[in-house]
């Protein structure tokens, strides 16, 4: 009878380290792996729900978003940012693929004219975090679908000379 508890009691300790890393709040709806913690499992069937254009508001002016359907594991997005009075701000170049059994976001960012911002070899990745009452999180955004033709997308960004995060919120319709 002990030994069986005590082998039970191995396999727990073993089992520990996965419950242990648990993913960490950068805001109040916005996540991050935890130092060492892997990917969870996901397919861009999870989401689906993206394809399409989208418009609507964030960052104080209007965007619009174009996402295509899912070809060999990855999805291509465009976004552009605009003023409230609709001259352009930014533009970002968006991958979506699976790697490794999860999902990975790679983007750029470009100014108006298409300068870059991230040096030519850098892009900014966006691990998938974890997926939590259907809200799809990775490293830093969420995507929440409020309804057949709208979603919710919070964003951390971060101050990288103090570490604190602020949350921007994107409300998106979609353009039919």
């Amino acid at each position: 009878m002990l030994r069986h508890a005590l082998v039970g009691f191995a396999f727990s300790l073993l089992a520990l380290p996965a419950f242990a890393q648990q993913p960490i709040a950068l805001t109040a709806n916005t996540l991050r792996l935890a130092p060492g913690q892997a990917a969870p499992p996901a397919t861009l069937a999870d989401m689906a729900f993206l394809v399409g254009h989208w418009t609507g508001d964030g960052l104080g002016g209007i965007f619009e978003e174009i996402w295509t359907a899912p070809k060999q594991g990855v999805m291509v997005g465009l976004y552009r940012g605009l003023k409230a009075d609709g001259s352009p701000v930014f533009n970002q170049l968006l991958l979506l693929r699976e790697e490794k059994g999860s999902l990975m976001v790679r983007l750029k960012h470009f100014d108006p004219d298409l300068i870059g911002w991230e040096e030519k070899a850098q892009v900014v990745t966006m691990p998938f975090v974890a997926k939590r009452d259907g809200v799809m999180h990775f490293d830093g955004m969420a995507f929440t679908v409020t309804g057949p033709d709208t979603l919710t997308v919070y964003l951390a960004i971060e101050n990288k000379k103090d570490g604190t995060a602020r949350e921007a919120v994107f409300r998106y319709t979609r353009v039919k």
